[in-house]
């Protein structure tokens, strides 16, 4: 930091303000010294900052270790989010979110001073962790336990799963089958929650629930089953992979979609426009999830309103060539 107030010719205390982006600097002194940071090849020193403030410019994140689409999305847009503000994202990925696992992960993200702690805990499992966690620690939860009392962002995902089952419904079938996600998991629980919810308020039956796994394999293994019912003409399926196992076991068994059997999927995956057909799906915003969580992490980190702050963030419908008039 000397060297680059030499040749900027200013105080060293100058090139800390520039560095820290303090509005009582001018523009000619803020270009000076930003052109002697370029020239020299200067990078601040995060650990001797962190030293002297007591906080780093790092933000520690637990997930779980998966590529399961929904996790790892919402990951890569936090991580995106949290460097455009001049954070670096450092995560733990745990093998399963139970308490001794996130703790342990906590633990070492405590060590390293991060500024603040994002949790992805969708599963049941993660939440007694969650509530031994220190309270003066800056904390978001992302898809948490939507009862539990804490700082949470989450995709609205019975609001999803009524436009899904509403979608179907509208399209003139007289029911929607569902084929769901795991039941420990709070994002199948609320599309389970929305799909009863639409069929109740269309004032039609509710047929059997039928239990997947987010797999393609459990979508197929489910897809055999319907396609023996000549009454199944719509299914909302938890999520886009899931789909993409029950299009096959249609296909197998001759059933044709949307001809004979219209579907609705979720988390409008890279793939799914090019599905045959191409799929109708709801897409969940995970950019606008990410700042949401951002936003509320930066507030409890400048010790201003923040803890305890929920915000859902509503999901869209995606049309697309799944979805038709049952026949007759």
């Amino acid at each position: 930091m000397m060297d680059v107030a030499r040749l900027a010719g200013v105080s060293h205390q100058t090139v800390s303000r520039v560095l820290n982006e303090h509005k009582n600097v001018s523009e000619k002194t803020r270009l000076k010294v930003r052109a002697a940071i370029a020239e020299l090849g200067y990078r601040p020193d995060g650990a001797a900052r962190a030293l002297v403030t007591g906080m780093s410019k790092v933000i520690g994140v637990v997930t779980q270790n998966s590529s399961l689409y929904g996790p790892a999305s919402m990951l890569t847009a936090f991580e995106e989010a949290a460097h455009a503000t001049g954070f670096a994202v450092n995560v733990t990925s745990v093998r399963s979110l139970d308490e001794r696992s996130i703790a342990d992960a906590v633990e070492r993200h405590l060590d390293q001073r991060v500024a603040g702690l994002v949790v992805i805990a969708p599963v049941a499992s993660a939440g007694p962790a969650l509530a031994t966690l220190p309270d003066d620690v800056p904390l978001v939860t992302i898809d948490g336990d939507p009862e539990r009392a804490s700082t949470l962002v989450t995709v609205d995902q019975v609001a999803g799963a009524r436009a899904a089952t509403e979608h179907l419904l509208q399209a003139g079938h007289r029911t929607v089958w569902h084929i769901s996600g795991p039941s420990d998991w709070f994002d199948a629980a609320g599309r389970v929650r929305g799909w009863e919810d639409a069929l109740r308020e269309a004032g039609v039956a509710i047929p059997p629930l039928l239990s997947g796994d987010w797999s393609a394999a459990s979508g197929y293994r489910n897809g055999r089953l319907l396609a023996r019912l000549p009454d199944v003409t719509a299914v909302f399926t938890a999520n886009d992979h899931i789909a993409l196992g029950l299009l096959r076991a249609l296909n197998e068994q001759g059933l044709r979609v949307p001809a004979d059997v219209s579907m609705v999927g979720f988390d409008d995956v890279p793939e799914a426009a090019f599905y045959t057909p191409p799929l109708t799906t709801v897409r969940p915003d995970f950019d606008a999830a990410a700042r949401a969580c951002l936003e509320l992490l930066l507030e409890q980190i400048n010790s201003e309103a923040g803890a305890g702050t929920r915000r859902t963030i509503a999901p869209a419908l995606i049309r697309r060539d799944s979805v038709a008039a049952p026949r007759g």
